[in-house]
């Protein structure tokens, strides 16, 4: 469209990231679509923005990273890019470099974050096993000026759009230039959320007597974090996924997250054969306190400030007993629900299951 419509010099800014060298596929389109003395500049300009505070990032930027061809034109074309953020970026916050530095550094940072993730996360699975408590030592560990406590909180795992895509197109690279230890070492975060998302899920069928057939589960937040209401690769999907599949019924909560949303989301094709199945087993609320009304157990997905804030007393009351709470985010005061009654599973640490009886159905206090 770029190529029909130009009529004169361009500067294209490139703003995504792709398992190819973006801004060299974009130049090849132009170039064999340009009207004679038209000249095209590509930059690199990846945005680090994150969902829910895109705009404070944008206008108090950490940095502004632009890419250019080391060429005079490129450099000229950076130039005039950088002009355009300096009416509100501090220039030495404006970095410039060649276009595969630029691209490469947006894959990179995502990738180092999602790395701290899966890191702490791979670290909760041995404090369970030994009876140290994650929190603790992710404290210890963040207090270390060298390393720093931020992307340190231990979870049911990491989602988005972001993260999960830009370590596979690093992997897809890496295997491109033939670096397959490299590959190798970055696809490992990526299976560790699988893990950690597939470790949750099975806690809470094991916690619950080793069946969830027929049970009914509240599912508090469905988005991949809070503030957003989006759900791609939200490890929901995957705690969703494996409950229904052992035949539990899913009473699903999340203050953003279109109903519609949802069950497009559990009855996509990947997620499960059996749509209509699906559509039956899963009830969708507008409200907290309905959704837990005669449920077996809590699961928390999403860490929502209002989950902290919620009346647990009532809960409690209203569910089927023994009342369980599974914490995939550590956001509850765990200490605070067993006074009250729950029985509570967390990440990263290990709760000790006393005075359990094995019968269910208790009858709900209304």
């Amino acid at each position: 469209m770029i190529a029909e419509i130009a009529q004169s010099n361009k500067i294209v800014v490139e703003k995504s990231t792709v398992p190819v060298r973006a801004a060299e596929s974009i130049m090849h389109i132009l170039h064999a679509n340009q009207r004679p003395g038209i000249r095209y500049d590509i930059l690199s300009n990846p945005e680090f923005l994150a969902e829910g505070t895109a705009i404070e990032d944008l206008v108090h930027a950490d940095r502004v990273l632009i890419g250019g061809e080391e060429t005079p034109e490129g450099h000229k074309a950076v130039e005039k890019l950088s002009w355009i953020y300096e009416h509100w970026i501090p220039k030495k916050n404006i970095l410039t470099t060649n276009t595969w530095s630029s691209e490469l550094s947006k894959l990179a940072a995502n990738a180092f974050l999602a790395q701290r993730i899966s890191s702490i996360n791979s670290l909760s699975a041995v404090c369970e096993a030994t009876g140290a408590d994650v929190s603790e030592v992710a404290r210890a560990v963040g207090l270390d000026s060298r390393i720093g406590a931020k992307f340190l909180q231990a979870s049911v795992g990491f989602g988005g759009s972001c993260f999960q895509k830009d370590i596979l197109n690093l992997v897809y690279i890496c295997e491109g230039l033939n670096l397959p230890e490299v590959a190798a070492y970055w696809q490992q975060v990526i299976d560790m959320n699988e893990y950690q998302k597939s470790r949750f899920s099975q806690k809470i069928i094991e916690s619950l007597f080793n069946t969830v057939s027929d049970k009914r589960i509240s599912i508090f937040g469905f988005a991949f974090k809070k503030n957003t209401g989006d759900t791609r690769e939200t490890p929901a999907i995957t705690v969703c996924k494996t409950l229904l599949e052992e035949g539990a019924k899913l009473d699903i909560y999340d203050p953003k997250v279109e109903p519609e949303q949802i069950i497009d989301d559990l009855t996509h094709p990947c997620v499960t054969e059996s749509p209509e199945s699906v559509k039956k087993a899963v009830q969708i609320h507008s409200d907290p306190y309905s959704a837990v009304r005669g449920t077996h157990a809590i699961v928390l997905c999403t860490e929502w400030d209002e989950f902290v804030t919620l009346d647990y007393k009532r809960i409690y009351q209203s569910m089927m007993k023994p009342a369980y709470i599974f914490d995939g985010r550590k956001i509850l005061d765990h200490e605070r629900l067993q006074q009250i009654g729950f029985h509570v599973q967390t990440i990263g640490k290990r709760y000790q299951r006393t005075g359990l009886n094995r019968s269910w159905g208790s009858v709900p206090q209304l």
